[in-house]
């Protein structure tokens, strides 16, 4: 079984924004390419090996309104540009709803602003000739960063159902991107175990480590808040994969208490004890989760640094302050 997208329709819900888009950043024909391609991701973890430190990354989701897209364009991506990350990422919406306006705005990042940008992929809703026509419209946009995902069931509910003439597991979709050749492929794992496997966790990593056979150059992880899930599913892929394999944590600096609760219900994240204690006595006042979140989510990141992990990659939810301040109190604002 293949990882979905729960995670992203989840993220949008907490912050609100994640529906219909306008047409104004959609693809069109003739749309301005970039002269060449940005870095492949794998080649700047590698530099980052290299350079002795970890690679910073943000994930941002296609907003739904004019509005939105001002404020992501003009505000927080330059806010956020001002740590001088690594790269990017944007989410393909809630099933895979928002497939023209992601590719779009991975394009406008990359042109605008001279930052690497990861487009996500999911099997929603597509045939493989059709994915094999989003591929190619990536590459002559010099978008060649994909994460490959199953996806949610189109309206996010329900029983998961393959397009007839697509791909039933997101390996599937890792292998056929490797057989395309040129990109670089990025994979979801679930330190937990994905919320829709019903076998356990430990057939959800085995699932992952059949993705990184069939072609995955990296893993990027759904968000935790114990950092011992995160250790156990770490070492447990890599010694079952049997060499390396660049595994990035998915970082949240939460933003409300009762948001943060039904998300995770949402995604299947379990909340410590302590932390919920924690939230629970904060109660409404959001400054102060917010500061809380700041503060948890640092003491995380550092542990997780002093792990060895080769980056961070931080759930911005279109927002600059909370990641921000994570950034700089581990000193990797560059």
């Amino acid at each position: 079984m293949g990882a979905n997208e729960k995670s992203t329709g989840a993220r949008e819900e907490l912050h609100g924004d994640d529906a219909s888009f306008p047409c104004s950043l959609a693809h069109a024909p003739g749309a301005q390419a970039v002269s060449a391609p940005m870095q492949l991701i794998r080649d700047i973890h590698e530099s980052c090996r290299a350079a002795g430190r970890p690679a910073v990354s943000f994930e941002f989701f296609p907003p739904k309104t004019d509005e939105g897209d001002r404020n992501l364009m003009e505000k927080t991506l330059p806010a956020l540009l001002a740590l001088k990350p690594d790269y990017c990422s944007m989410t393909y919406g809630a099933g895979g709803s928002t497939r023209d306006k992601t590719i779009g705005m991975v394009d406008r990042i990359q042109r605008e602003h001279g930052l690497t940008a990861m487009m996500h992929l999911t099997c929603v809703n597509a045939t493989r000739a059709e994915l094999g026509e989003v591929l190619a419209d990536a590459k002559k946009r010099g978008i060649m960063n994909i994460l490959a995902l199953r996806g949610d069931p189109p309206g996010g509910t329900g029983e998961w159902i393959a397009t007839e003439g697509g791909f039933q597991y997101s390996s599937q979709l890792v292998a056929f991107i490797r057989e395309l050749g040129g990109y670089c492929i990025g994979t979801a794992g679930f330190p937990e175990g994905h919320i829709a496997q019903k076998a356990g966790g430990l057939a959800d990593w085995d699932f992952l480590v059949g993705k990184i056979q069939a072609g995955a150059d990296f893993v990027i992880t759904q968000l935790f808040f114990d950092n011992e899930d995160f250790f156990r599913f770490h070492d447990y892929v890599v010694k079952k994969v049997g060499r390396p394999v660049t595994i990035i944590p998915g970082m949240l600096p939460i933003l409300s208490g009762k948001q943060t609760k039904k998300f995770t219900a949402m995604c299947g994240s379990r909340l410590p004890a302590p932390f919920v204690a924690r939230l629970d006595a904060l109660g409404d006042d959001d400054a102060a989760v917010i500061e809380y979140g700041i503060e948890y989510c640092t003491r995380q990141c550092e542990a997780l640094l002093k792990f060895g992990v080769p980056g961070l990659h931080f759930y911005a939810l279109n927002k600059p302050h909370s990641t921000s301040a994570v950034v700089r109190n581990l000193g990797l604002a560059r």
